[in-house]
């Protein structure tokens, strides 16, 4: 038996505690997260939250995961973005990723896919395969995972306003594979709230997107039961400038608008709601991210389960992929990037993430290069297999400081569903431009804290040299857009015209009948061989384009 004595209690009082052990002043410096939330000097078991609110992995609420092994059963997806050039090039950055460790495809499409333009519209010039890869018909998707086993691995596709057109393009392209929609596991983003919101890219109105969606989660609920056919994205909105509890606020209600909507068309939330998935951020404010995400999940677990009724478990479960962020990259000494990856990493596995991708430590400059994708999937893999933060299960669990940051977390979230509901719900708040006022004044503030130096970035506003030497970055053969041009310009010339008007003329008399489901239309449009372009056009010619009012 041991027979040393036990500690002293720390004091609660932080001012009690410096007298007692004679400690030196704080330092002069804003103690607050990246979000501007203030943080205390000592954190005691005073501020943990009730026990049940913590709870047990893999039971309710999940604020400490969604699995009761986590790790020690699976490790998370390592899911690396890639796309760029044509179809043929990605296809090759797939099979080196696949090759090197990679266990699920993360598909990048670029500017004029993600708008719905074809790439020889005059919109396009200069952007074909620059961003991300060019897809414009059946022939791209077919190209894109040619070699790939479609049944087996699980694929992302991240795209929004168009996210129907691709998701008929890769059913088809599947069946060619002999893989019907039934066996294809992944998920497409679709997440068209968070466009207007932050990332900009749509082809429609508000109400006739939010249909499209709609439609899509109805019949995939019926034909695809391994396939996730939103994932509810904070990603651009943090990106965009938001801070944390907006990220998570916005996202959530993004979220239960979806819920809400499919169960107004007669679906059974406990038929659809276990292949929700989410897409959130890590930033760097390392414990802010684990609180955000630990929060998520025990809000929607509550929501489920008490607003909407659901009685699956599966359905309780917030289950997400994260993406360390962009934004926090630098072009100054791109090098320091490699670290700040490491870290938001590690904070989205300790956060209790079910899928990752790290980025590349060249991001700031141009599309990464292949040693730049390398070093970002060893990162995932050293924080794995030598680590040992795997080993067990939320090893953050009833600390502190990270139980009562996730405490705030989920009230900021909730003032926000409040000043929400009062606008009449998301899709008002959204066409008010509620939001969008709420991330701009949040980015203007960040922004003003590191111009005048009260928050450091390193290589930015403090720690600078000059004599930087540039690193080599990846750069995009002009040709490969003429080789795309060209592209789509073959499958027009070789398809039967006559059958391609047949299905865009069938497709808007479909669209002009607001009881009727899009994807079946849209999927003999791509059997058809119908471009994106031409599709865009035929919805817009019944749905009309969208404009944005300014915020400023």
């Amino acid at each position: 038996m041991s027979t040393h004595t036990r500690a002293p209690r720390v004091p609660v009082d932080y001012d009690e505690w410096l007298q007692a052990y004679g400690a030196t002043p704080e330092r002069d410096a804003p103690f607050t997260t990246l979000s501007g939330e203030p943080i205390a000097a000592l954190y005691t078991e005073a501020d943990l939250p009730p026990a049940e609110r913590i709870g047990v992995p893999g039971g309710y609420p999940f604020t400490r995961g969604v699995y009761p092994s986590m790790y020690r059963g699976r490790l998370w997806t390592v899911r690396q973005f890639a796309g760029y050039g044509t179809a043929e090039e990605t296809n090759e950055r797939f099979r080196y990723l696949l090759d090197h460790g990679q266990t699920g495809l993360s598909t990048a499409f670029d500017m004029p896919s993600l708008m719905g333009h074809d790439s020889d519209d005059p919109r396009s010039l200069g952007e074909v395969g620059r961003e991300g890869v060019a897809v414009d018909t059946l022939d791209d998707m077919r190209t894109l995972f040619g070699g790939i086993d479609l049944g087996e691995v699980s694929v992302s596709m991240t795209i929004n306003a168009p996210a129907p057109i691709a998701l008929a393009f890769y059913v088809v392209a599947a069946e060619a594979q002999g893989v019907g929609p039934e066996r294809l596991a992944g998920t497409i983003q679709a997440d068209i709230l968070k466009e207007y919101i932050a990332q900009k890219e749509w082809c429609f109105p508000i109400d006739p997107a939010m249909r499209l969606l709609g439609d899509m989660i109805a019949w995939s609920t019926q034909h695809m039961p391994r396939w996730h056919p939103v994932s509810i994205s904070g990603y651009h909105i943090r990106e965009a400038g938001s801070t944390a509890q907006q990220e998570l606020a916005f996202t959530l209600k993004d979220g239960l608008t979806y819920v809400e909507q499919a169960v107004e068309r007669g679906l059974d939330v406990d038929d659809f709601a276990p292949r929700l998935s989410f897409f959130f951020n890590a930033q760097i404010d390392f414990f802010e991210e684990i609180a955000k995400l630990r929060a998520a999940r025990r809000i929607w677990a509550r929501e489920m389960r008490e607003t909407f009724g659901a009685k699956n478990p599966r359905s309780w479960l917030m289950r997400c992929h994260t993406q360390t962020a962009g934004v926090s990259l630098t072009a100054q000494q791109p090098l320091n990037n490699i670290t700040r990856t490491a870290i938001e990493a590690l904070a989205g596995v300790l956060g209790g993430t079910q899928s990752l991708h790290t980025n590349s430590h060249d991001e700031a400059l141009a599309l990464p290069t292949q040693e730049a994708v390398r070093i970002a999937l060893r990162t995932q893999q050293v924080i794995a297999h030598e680590t040992g933060v795997a080993n067990t299960i939320d090893p953050l669990g009833g600390s502190y400081f990270v139980e009562a940051l996730t405490d705030r977390m989920e009230a900021a979230a909730y003032a926000y569903f409040d000043r929400i509901d009062q606008l009449g719900g998301m899709v008002e708040a959204v066409k008010q431009n509620f939001p969008q006022r709420e991330i701009a004044d949040a980015a203007y503030e960040l922004q003003t804290e590191i111009d005048a130096g009260r928050r450091i970035v390193v290589g930015v506003n403090a720690h600078r040299h000059e004599d930087e030497e540039p690193i080599e970055t990846l750069r995009i053969d002009p040709a490969l857009e003429r080789k795309q041009i060209g592209r789509v310009q073959a499958v027009r010339s070789r398809r039967d015209a006559g059958a391609v008007e047949q299905t865009l003329t069938s497709l808007r008399e479909a669209a002009a009948r607001p009881e009727a489901n899009l994807m079946p239309p849209l999927v003999d449009c791509a059997r058809a061989h119908a471009t994106e372009g031409e599709i865009i056009h035929a919805l817009q010619q019944v749905f009309g384009a969208y404009t944005e009012t300014p915020v400023f």
